[in-house]
């Protein structure tokens, strides 16, 4: 089964894994992340390069999946400035939606005071989507209070969605990942922002040490970027934010208005 975004990335010449494999050998919950933008056609060139080491993620033939994220954050957007300000321990909460699948996961994502990232993920009904129910807003608290971090789930509120279709490939002999996202869109009340078609979000999660991906990147002439995709919806879309880093790097590959949301790529589970 063949998405747009497969056939543009060349997905099918890639060996299959199943989620199985891929979180068995890169179950990466304490990890550090690196993301570039390039274009359409040399992430194709990444993933051909990446082919004799890395396998992609397969769910019954179907290779990419189309993500919805609601964010959450306080009145005065702490999580936002947080980023935005370089802070050294920051959060981030959302529901993720798994389209395809049907599948929804409340995560809270925390740096630690090295600065790596660490991401805690529970599982909760799809209905459960976009809202912070009693067991989403326990589970947000505990992790939260272990971090530090000065908010509850009582002071956050929905605040932005971000949606996109990733493949996600694997390394299962080093334990490393490398995602690639298109079509991502943000949405904030009736205005959305957009990167454009012709980019792709690339990221390669792994350890302090550059991973082959990374080291391939550079070869490509690719440059890690800070490039959060709640932080740029928000510096995009909401009036009267400080102007930012963030925002001067989207305004060169997003474009934002009042439009409509485009549709998902939807491709059916088999």
């Amino acid at each position: 089964m063949t998405s747009a975004l497969g056939t543009g990335l060349g997905l099918s010449a890639l060996r299959g894994a199943t989620l199985t494999e891929v979180d068995a050998a890169a179950a990466l919950q304490h990890r550090t992340d690196r993301k570039y933008l390039i274009p359409l056609d040399r992430a194709r060139l990444l993933v051909d390069r990446l082919a004799g080491s890395h396998h992609v993620l397969d769910l019954a033939g179907r290779r990419t999946t189309s993500y919805l994220s609601t964010y959450f954050d306080t009145e005065e957007l702490g999580a936002w400035r947080a980023h935005v300000q370089g802070r050294r321990r920051r959060w981030k909460v959302r529901t993720r939606l798994y389209a395809e699948d049907g599948l929804c996961r409340v995560e809270v994502k925390t740096k630690d005071g090295r600065g790596a990232t660490v991401k805690h993920a529970l599982r909760i009904p799809g209905h459960a989507y976009g809202r912070l129910d009693d067991v989403a807003a326990e589970f947000v608290d505990g992790v939260l209070r272990g971090a530090d971090a000065p908010v509850t789930a009582a002071t956050l509120s929905p605040s932005a969605e971000i949606r996109y279709v990733r493949a996600t490939l694997a390394d299962l002999d080093h334990g490393t990942r490398v995602t690639l996202d298109h079509g991502l869109t943000c949405h904030r009340g009736d205005r959305t922002a957009g990167l454009d078609p012709a980019y792709v979000l690339v990221e390669s999660k792994g350890g302090a040490r550059l991973a082959p991906a990374d080291r391939l990147l550079l070869r490509l002439g690719a440059r890690p970027v800070s490039l959060s995709k709640y932080v740029v919806g928000q510096s995009l879309l909401t009036p009267g934010l400080p102007d930012n880093d963030v925002r001067r790097l989207a305004r060169a590959h997003f474009t934002a208005g009042a439009s409509p949301a485009p549709l998902l790529e939807r491709t059916p589970a088999v």
